[in-house]
């Protein structure tokens, strides 16, 4: 059974956020804007993205 995974971009800058921001965003594997990270789909995994979405997106969702 293949995992499923998500990719995620950053779009946004962690100038001026939060450290716990900036730490969950070198958590996902991402530290420049236009960064690509393909991440197993996890609980763990949505609830950092969830915690960036302001600069972040998903670019693809693989089953």
């Amino acid at each position: 059974m293949a995992k499923k995974t998500v990719t995620v971009r950053q779009t946004g800058s962690p100038i001026r956020r939060k450290p716990e921001q900036r730490q969950t965003l070198v958590g996902l594997g991402l530290n420049k804007i236009g960064r690509t990270r393909e991440l197993e789909d996890t609980p763990a995994v949505r609830g950092m993205i969830a915690k960036v979405q302001h600069m972040v997106e998903i670019v693809d969702e693989k089953a």
